[in-house]
Protein backbone atom coordinates (compact mmCIF):
# COMPACT_ATOMS: atom_id res chain seq x y z
CA UNK A 1 0.00 0.00 0.00
CA UNK A 2 1.09 3.42 -0.77
CA UNK A 3 1.95 5.91 1.46
CA UNK A 4 0.07 9.15 2.10
CA UNK A 5 0.59 12.64 3.38
CA UNK A 6 -0.61 11.51 6.31
CA UNK A 7 1.22 8.60 7.28
CA UNK A 8 3.81 9.97 9.07
CA UNK A 9 1.75 12.11 11.31
CA UNK A 10 -0.28 8.92 11.91
CA UNK A 11 3.00 7.13 13.25
CA UNK A 12 3.65 10.38 15.06
CA UNK A 13 0.36 11.24 16.67
CA UNK A 14 -0.46 7.71 17.33
CA UNK A 15 3.03 7.36 19.33
CA UNK A 16 1.82 10.11 21.31
CA UNK A 17 -1.21 8.58 22.27
CA UNK A 18 0.01 5.56 23.25
CA UNK A 19 3.08 6.90 25.05
CA UNK A 20 0.41 8.93 26.92
CA UNK A 21 -1.03 6.17 28.27
CA UNK A 22 2.31 4.32 29.46
CA UNK A 23 3.10 7.80 31.30
CA UNK A 24 -0.58 7.51 33.02
CA UNK A 25 -0.01 3.82 33.78
CA UNK A 26 3.30 3.82 35.23
CA UNK A 27 2.40 6.99 36.98
CA UNK A 28 -0.94 5.46 38.70
CA UNK A 29 0.03 1.88 39.21
CA UNK A 30 3.87 2.54 40.40
CA UNK A 31 5.22 0.69 37.59
CA UNK A 32 8.68 0.83 37.62
CA UNK A 33 11.70 -1.57 36.28
CA UNK A 34 14.44 -0.43 38.92
CA UNK A 35 11.07 -0.21 41.60
CA UNK A 36 11.03 -3.78 40.73
CA UNK A 37 14.41 -4.83 41.68
CA UNK A 38 14.56 -3.25 44.46
CA UNK A 39 11.43 -4.63 45.97
CA UNK A 40 12.87 -7.95 45.40
CA UNK A 41 16.27 -7.24 46.57
CA UNK A 42 15.73 -5.34 49.26
CA UNK A 43 12.66 -6.20 50.84
CA UNK A 44 11.87 -9.15 48.89
CA UNK A 45 8.47 -8.08 47.59
CA UNK A 46 7.78 -9.38 44.31
CA UNK A 47 5.13 -7.54 42.98
CA UNK A 48 6.15 -5.26 40.76
CA UNK A 49 8.74 -7.56 39.38
CA UNK A 50 5.61 -10.00 38.73
CA UNK A 51 3.83 -7.16 36.92
CA UNK A 52 6.97 -6.24 35.06
CA UNK A 53 6.90 -10.13 33.86
CA UNK A 54 3.29 -9.71 33.02
CA UNK A 55 3.88 -6.82 30.40
CA UNK A 56 6.85 -9.19 28.77
CA UNK A 57 4.62 -11.80 28.58
CA UNK A 58 1.49 -9.78 27.44
CA UNK A 59 3.89 -8.25 24.76
CA UNK A 60 5.30 -11.61 23.32
CA UNK A 61 2.44 -12.96 22.81
CA UNK A 62 0.77 -10.12 21.36
CA UNK A 63 3.98 -9.25 19.18
CA UNK A 64 4.75 -12.64 18.42
CA UNK A 65 0.47 -13.30 17.07
CA UNK A 66 0.84 -10.38 14.78
CA UNK A 67 4.05 -11.53 13.49
CA UNK A 68 2.58 -14.69 12.59
CA UNK A 69 -0.86 -13.23 10.63
CA UNK A 70 1.81 -11.30 8.60
CA UNK A 71 0.50 -8.00 10.44
CA UNK A 72 4.08 -6.92 11.73
CA UNK A 73 7.87 -8.70 10.64
CA UNK A 74 9.72 -8.48 13.56
CA UNK A 75 12.64 -9.39 11.95
CA UNK A 76 12.57 -6.23 10.23
CA UNK A 77 13.59 -4.93 13.75
CA UNK A 78 16.93 -3.80 15.26
CA UNK A 79 16.70 -6.44 17.50
CA UNK A 80 16.78 -9.74 15.46
CA UNK A 81 19.40 -9.42 13.11
CA UNK A 82 22.39 -11.56 12.60
CA UNK A 83 25.21 -9.41 14.25
CA UNK A 84 24.99 -10.95 18.18
CA UNK A 85 26.48 -8.12 19.76
CA UNK A 86 27.40 -9.59 23.09
CA UNK A 87 29.74 -6.89 24.47
CA UNK A 88 27.75 -4.18 23.78
CA UNK A 89 24.42 -6.31 25.51
CA UNK A 90 26.56 -7.22 28.49
CA UNK A 91 28.47 -4.03 29.43
CA UNK A 92 26.06 -2.00 27.83
CA UNK A 93 23.32 -3.60 30.30
CA UNK A 94 25.42 -3.61 33.23
CA UNK A 95 26.27 0.32 32.95
CA UNK A 96 22.69 0.50 32.31
CA UNK A 97 21.40 -1.21 35.52
CA UNK A 98 23.93 0.25 37.82
CA UNK A 99 22.71 4.00 36.36
CA UNK A 100 19.20 3.60 36.83
CA UNK A 101 19.85 2.52 40.34
CA UNK A 102 22.18 6.13 41.15
CA UNK A 103 19.79 8.09 38.86
CA UNK A 104 16.91 6.46 41.21
CA UNK A 105 14.92 5.69 37.60
CA UNK A 106 15.35 4.05 34.62
CA UNK A 107 14.69 6.42 30.84
CA UNK A 108 11.15 5.53 31.61
CA UNK A 109 10.64 6.46 35.24
CA UNK A 110 13.19 9.67 34.32
CA UNK A 111 10.40 10.63 32.08
CA UNK A 112 7.48 9.35 34.31
CA UNK A 113 8.78 11.35 37.52
CA UNK A 114 9.74 14.41 35.58
CA UNK A 115 6.08 14.76 34.51
CA UNK A 116 5.41 14.48 38.06
CA UNK A 117 7.56 17.44 39.20
CA UNK A 118 10.52 15.96 39.84
CA UNK A 119 13.61 18.27 38.72
CA UNK A 120 16.28 15.72 39.88
CA UNK A 121 15.07 14.01 37.36
CA UNK A 122 15.37 16.48 34.54
CA UNK A 123 18.84 16.83 34.69
CA UNK A 124 19.41 13.04 34.73
CA UNK A 125 17.10 13.29 31.36
CA UNK A 126 19.47 16.31 30.20
CA UNK A 127 22.53 14.13 31.19
CA UNK A 128 21.15 11.26 29.87
CA UNK A 129 20.26 12.71 26.56
CA UNK A 130 23.87 14.28 26.16
CA UNK A 131 25.46 10.65 27.01
CA UNK A 132 23.09 8.98 24.55
CA UNK A 133 24.01 11.56 21.67
CA UNK A 134 27.59 10.56 22.33
CA UNK A 135 27.50 6.85 22.11
CA UNK A 136 25.36 7.46 19.15
CA UNK A 137 27.93 9.77 17.16
CA UNK A 138 30.47 11.39 19.57
CA UNK A 139 33.08 10.37 21.92
CA UNK A 140 31.97 7.46 23.51
CA UNK A 141 30.49 6.06 20.27
CA UNK A 142 34.34 5.96 19.57
CA UNK A 143 34.86 3.86 22.19
CA UNK A 144 31.71 1.81 21.60
CA UNK A 145 33.17 0.94 18.19
CA UNK A 146 36.65 0.52 18.91
CA UNK A 147 36.10 -1.74 22.41
CA UNK A 148 32.55 -3.10 21.97
CA UNK A 149 31.74 -3.38 18.42
CA UNK A 150 34.50 -6.04 17.29
CA UNK A 151 33.40 -8.25 19.98
CA UNK A 152 29.90 -9.25 17.28
CA UNK A 153 29.84 -12.47 16.23
CA UNK A 154 28.23 -12.27 12.92
CA UNK A 155 25.92 -15.80 12.95
CA UNK A 156 24.77 -15.22 9.36
CA UNK A 157 28.85 -17.47 9.30
CA UNK A 158 26.68 -20.41 10.50
CA UNK A 159 23.62 -20.11 8.71
CA UNK A 160 21.60 -18.12 11.14
CA UNK A 161 19.69 -15.58 9.48
CA UNK A 162 18.34 -13.72 12.86
CA UNK A 163 19.26 -14.62 16.68
CA UNK A 164 15.76 -14.94 17.54
CA UNK A 165 15.13 -18.19 19.64
CA UNK A 166 13.25 -20.28 17.38
CA UNK A 167 15.86 -19.42 14.68
CA UNK A 168 18.25 -20.38 17.13
CA UNK A 169 16.85 -23.69 17.64
CA UNK A 170 16.26 -24.85 14.21
CA UNK A 171 19.71 -23.81 13.45
CA UNK A 172 18.20 -21.68 10.29
CA UNK A 173 14.58 -20.43 9.36
CA UNK A 174 12.45 -21.86 11.96
CA UNK A 175 8.74 -23.32 11.36
CA UNK A 176 5.97 -21.78 12.60
CA UNK A 177 5.02 -24.95 14.76
CA UNK A 178 8.34 -24.42 16.46
CA UNK A 179 7.96 -20.63 17.12
CA UNK A 180 4.29 -20.83 18.45
CA UNK A 181 5.75 -23.84 20.69
CA UNK A 182 8.85 -21.43 21.47
CA UNK A 183 6.27 -19.03 22.43
CA UNK A 184 3.98 -20.79 24.05
CA UNK A 185 6.92 -22.25 26.32
CA UNK A 186 8.67 -18.83 27.57
CA UNK A 187 5.02 -17.01 28.13
CA UNK A 188 3.57 -19.48 29.43
CA UNK A 189 6.28 -20.06 32.12
CA UNK A 190 6.38 -16.34 32.71
CA UNK A 191 2.79 -16.14 33.41
CA UNK A 192 2.69 -19.72 35.57
CA UNK A 193 5.23 -17.72 37.55
CA UNK A 194 3.49 -14.15 38.16
CA UNK A 195 -0.23 -15.73 38.95
CA UNK A 196 1.61 -18.18 41.36
CA UNK A 197 1.14 -15.64 43.88
CA UNK A 198 -2.16 -15.06 45.60
CA UNK A 199 -1.28 -11.85 46.18
CA UNK A 200 -0.54 -10.97 43.32
CA UNK A 201 -3.47 -12.67 41.47
CA UNK A 202 -5.57 -10.15 44.22
CA UNK A 203 -3.37 -7.01 43.15
CA UNK A 204 -5.97 -5.74 40.07
CA UNK A 205 -4.07 -2.90 39.94
CA UNK A 206 -0.86 -4.32 39.03
CA UNK A 207 -2.42 -6.62 36.89
CA UNK A 208 -4.24 -4.11 35.16
CA UNK A 209 -0.64 -2.49 34.64
CA UNK A 210 0.65 -5.11 33.56
CA UNK A 211 -1.81 -5.76 31.02
CA UNK A 212 -2.05 -2.10 29.71
CA UNK A 213 1.90 -1.74 29.77
CA UNK A 214 2.19 -4.67 27.69
CA UNK A 215 -0.89 -4.38 25.24
CA UNK A 216 0.85 -0.98 24.62
CA UNK A 217 4.29 -2.60 23.25
CA UNK A 218 2.19 -4.21 21.03
CA UNK A 219 0.46 -1.54 19.83
CA UNK A 220 3.88 0.48 19.20
CA UNK A 221 4.70 -2.29 16.84
CA UNK A 222 1.77 -2.59 14.88
CA UNK A 223 1.83 1.31 14.46
CA UNK A 224 5.34 1.45 13.09
CA UNK A 225 5.59 -2.44 11.60
CA UNK A 226 2.16 -1.71 9.83
CA UNK A 227 0.68 1.57 9.52
CA UNK A 228 3.97 3.13 9.16
CA UNK A 229 5.36 0.32 6.45
CA UNK A 230 4.15 2.15 3.40
CA UNK A 231 5.33 2.18 -0.27
CA UNK A 232 7.17 5.50 -0.92
CA UNK A 233 5.92 6.74 -4.08
CA UNK A 234 9.15 8.75 -4.56
CA UNK A 235 11.74 5.62 -4.77
CA UNK A 236 8.77 2.71 -4.46
CA UNK A 237 10.31 0.93 -1.94
CA UNK A 238 8.53 -0.26 0.69
CA UNK A 239 9.63 2.27 4.05
CA UNK A 240 9.20 2.38 7.82
CA UNK A 241 8.07 6.50 8.09
CA UNK A 242 8.82 8.52 11.36
CA UNK A 243 11.42 5.56 12.87
CA UNK A 244 14.92 6.85 13.71
CA UNK A 245 15.93 3.76 13.02
CA UNK A 246 14.38 3.06 9.70
CA UNK A 247 13.22 -0.08 11.00
CA UNK A 248 10.08 -1.20 12.88
CA UNK A 249 9.96 0.13 16.61
CA UNK A 250 8.07 0.11 20.00
CA UNK A 251 9.13 1.93 22.86
CA UNK A 252 12.10 2.69 24.06
CA UNK A 253 13.91 5.32 26.08
CA UNK A 254 17.39 6.34 25.62
CA UNK A 255 18.14 6.82 21.92
CA UNK A 256 14.70 8.78 21.84
CA UNK A 257 15.79 10.96 24.10
CA UNK A 258 18.91 12.32 22.37
CA UNK A 259 16.65 12.54 19.16
CA UNK A 260 14.40 14.73 21.30
CA UNK A 261 17.65 16.78 22.01
CA UNK A 262 19.04 16.71 18.62
CA UNK A 263 15.54 17.91 17.15
CA UNK A 264 14.71 20.70 19.66
CA UNK A 265 18.18 22.11 18.93
CA UNK A 266 18.51 22.10 15.28
CA UNK A 267 14.76 22.67 14.83
CA UNK A 268 15.87 24.42 11.27
CA UNK A 269 17.38 21.63 9.86
CA UNK A 270 15.03 20.22 7.76
CA UNK A 271 16.27 16.95 7.43
CA UNK A 272 14.79 16.27 11.43
CA UNK A 273 11.50 15.63 12.16
CA UNK A 274 9.06 14.49 14.77
CA UNK A 275 9.48 10.63 15.26
CA UNK A 276 7.76 7.55 16.71
CA UNK A 277 10.22 7.91 19.26
CA UNK A 278 10.33 11.81 20.18
CA UNK A 279 6.72 11.58 20.23
CA UNK A 280 6.76 8.56 23.01
CA UNK A 281 9.39 10.68 25.00
CA UNK A 282 6.64 14.06 25.05
CA UNK A 283 3.82 11.58 25.38
CA UNK A 284 5.18 9.74 28.24
CA UNK A 285 5.58 13.10 30.47
CA UNK A 286 2.60 14.17 29.27
CA UNK A 287 0.30 11.17 30.19
CA UNK A 288 2.26 11.08 34.03
CA UNK A 289 1.73 14.77 34.18
CA UNK A 290 -2.14 14.43 34.03
CA UNK A 291 -2.32 11.60 36.12
CA UNK A 292 0.04 13.03 38.77
CA UNK A 293 -2.32 16.32 38.43
CA UNK A 294 -5.65 14.49 38.57
CA UNK A 295 -4.70 11.95 41.74
CA UNK A 296 -2.65 15.25 43.48
CA UNK A 297 0.50 13.34 43.63
CA UNK A 298 2.40 16.33 41.52
CA UNK A 299 5.27 17.15 43.95
CA UNK A 300 8.31 19.49 42.86
CA UNK A 301 11.21 17.67 44.04
CA UNK A 302 14.89 18.64 43.61
CA UNK A 303 18.51 17.73 45.14
CA UNK A 304 19.38 16.95 48.72
CA UNK A 305 22.91 17.57 48.28
CA UNK A 306 26.03 17.62 46.22
CA UNK A 307 26.16 13.82 46.50
CA UNK A 308 23.15 13.45 46.13
CA UNK A 309 23.49 15.46 41.93
CA UNK A 310 26.65 13.58 41.80
CA UNK A 311 25.00 10.05 41.55
CA UNK A 312 22.25 11.25 39.45
CA UNK A 313 24.44 12.59 37.29
CA UNK A 314 27.26 9.67 36.98
CA UNK A 315 23.70 7.57 36.72
CA UNK A 316 22.46 9.91 33.49
CA UNK A 317 25.54 9.15 32.11
CA UNK A 318 25.83 5.41 32.79
CA UNK A 319 21.93 4.74 31.20
CA UNK A 320 22.73 7.14 28.06
CA UNK A 321 26.20 4.63 27.07
CA UNK A 322 24.43 1.73 28.19
CA UNK A 323 21.59 2.03 26.34
CA UNK A 324 22.32 2.76 23.22
CA UNK A 325 25.57 0.01 23.81
CA UNK A 326 23.14 -2.67 24.31
CA UNK A 327 20.62 -1.39 21.98
CA UNK A 328 17.68 -0.75 24.40
CA UNK A 329 17.04 -0.01 28.05
CA UNK A 330 14.19 -1.68 30.66
CA UNK A 331 12.23 -1.25 28.18
CA UNK A 332 13.48 -1.02 24.96
CA UNK A 333 15.16 -4.19 25.31
CA UNK A 334 13.39 -5.66 28.39
CA UNK A 335 10.13 -5.36 27.11
CA UNK A 336 10.20 -4.39 23.29
CA UNK A 337 13.45 -6.50 22.63
CA UNK A 338 11.70 -9.23 24.92
CA UNK A 339 8.88 -9.65 22.24
CA UNK A 340 10.85 -10.39 19.33
CA UNK A 341 12.43 -13.32 21.30
CA UNK A 342 15.62 -11.85 20.36
CA UNK A 343 18.39 -13.53 22.25
CA UNK A 344 20.40 -10.21 22.71
CA UNK A 345 17.26 -9.18 24.88
CA UNK A 346 17.64 -11.78 27.03
CA UNK A 347 20.98 -10.63 27.55
CA UNK A 348 20.52 -7.43 28.43
CA UNK A 349 17.65 -7.74 30.20
CA UNK A 350 19.71 -10.21 32.78
CA UNK A 351 22.67 -7.98 32.46
CA UNK A 352 20.84 -4.94 33.29
CA UNK A 353 19.31 -6.87 36.75
CA UNK A 354 22.48 -7.65 37.44
CA UNK A 355 23.95 -4.26 37.28
CA UNK A 356 21.04 -2.83 38.97
CA UNK A 357 21.80 -5.74 42.03
CA UNK A 358 25.47 -5.22 42.15
CA UNK A 359 25.30 -1.27 42.51
CA UNK A 360 22.07 -1.91 45.63
CA UNK A 361 24.68 -4.22 47.32
CA UNK A 362 27.38 -1.74 46.72
CA UNK A 363 25.31 0.88 48.27
CA UNK A 364 23.88 -1.00 51.49
CA UNK A 365 27.96 -2.15 52.12
CA UNK A 366 28.79 1.56 51.63
CA UNK A 367 26.19 2.74 54.31
CA UNK A 368 26.82 -0.10 56.33
CA UNK A 369 30.52 0.78 56.58
CA UNK A 370 29.82 4.51 56.96
CA UNK A 371 27.60 3.58 60.24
Amino acid sequence: MEATPHTALTVVALGFVLAFVLGATAQRTHFCTLGAVSDWVNIGDTGRMRMWLLAIAVAMLGAQAMHAAGWVNLGRSIYTGSQFNWGGYLIGGLCFGAGMVLASGCGAKTLVRIGAGNLKSLVVLLVLGISAAMTLRGLFGQWRLQWLQPLSIDLARWSLPTQDLPALLAGGAAAPALTIAVVVAVAGSILAFVFSSPDFRRNREAIAGGLIVGLVVVAGWFVTGSLGYRENPDTLEMTFYATNSRAAESFSFVAPVAYTLELLMMWTDRSLGLTFGIAAVLGMIAGSASAALLTGSFRWESFTSAADMRAHLLGGVLMGFGGVSAMGCTIGQGLSGLSTLALGSFVTFGAIVAGAVATMRWQVWRLERAG
